[in-house]
């Protein structure tokens, strides 16, 4: 199986920018308290707002990917802070994919051969264009598991994508025989979501990982929402 690209590294591919952590984390670490909190809130309300947004979801938008990256972040940060923990990543995460998801994409510049064939979308070049963040124990995708999926179909056609990988992650919460079983499910679950917009089932092949690769290393039996995945990858 290919390396799975991270999600920052394919969005900021898309736009054309590298981002750097530093910046992002000043934004939110110096603030304390409530003011923290409602910066983190106000950073994943917009960030779910702009997922649910018709017109960014249906104009190929990179911003989408960093919203929903924004989302998953803040949402971890928020879930510190309930705390009273301010968690240096998933800060500096949130403030960074907030930043991202708010600058405009810039404008290709045209082939200047007429003749030339159109260069392909640079979300084209993406291994790993679906990440699906999942409920505690639960395999039952949310209203952004459809959005990414529908993102991903939109593009199967331009980016000439005719085989999918969809590979199920847990955290290190349960046994490891309960959450190989889990991944599983999730697994099918985004299968069922492909299949029904449209990929054909036999363009997909599904994988359960359980807890052995995770996103973030944590002490076994911890819950970690960006362990609690599905990952879509393109076979190229």
């Amino acid at each position: 199986m290919k390396k799975v690209t991270a999600i920052f590294a394919l969005a900021g591919a898309a736009v054309g920018l590298t981002p750097t952590a530093a910046f992002a984390q000043d934004d939110l670490m110096a603030l304390d308290g409530d003011t923290l909190r409602d910066a983190v809130q106000m950073r994943y309300d917009a960030a779910l707002a702009m997922t649910n947004n018709s017109a960014i979801v249906a104009a190929n938008d990179p911003r989408y990917i960093w919203a929903s990256e924004a989302k998953a972040q803040c949402g971890i940060a928020l879930g510190y802070l309930k705390s009273n923990t301010k968690d240096e990543v998933s800060l500096s995460k949130c403030a960074l994919a907030y930043d991202m998801m708010n600058r405009t994409p810039q404008a290709r510049v045209a082939a200047p051969m007429p003749e030339a064939p159109a260069p392909r979308p640079e979300v084209c070049t993406a291994q790993a264009p679906g990440l699906i963040f999942f409920e505690f124990d639960s395999a039952t995708p949310q209203q952004d598991a459809v959005e990414t999926v529908e993102y991903v179909v939109e593009n199967a056609g331009p980016c000439n994508w005719t085989s999918f990988t969809v590979v199920g992650h847990t955290d290190r919460a349960g046994s490891n025989a309960y959450n190989q079983g889990l991944s599983e499910r999730r697994a099918d679950a985004i299968e069922g979501l492909m299949t029904s917009r449209g990929i054909s089932g036999a363009a997909i092949t599904t994988q359960a990982k359980g807890e052995e690769t995770p996103r973030v290393p944590t002490a076994d039996g911890v819950r970690e929402l960006q362990n609690r995945r599905v990952e879509i990858l393109v076979n190229q």
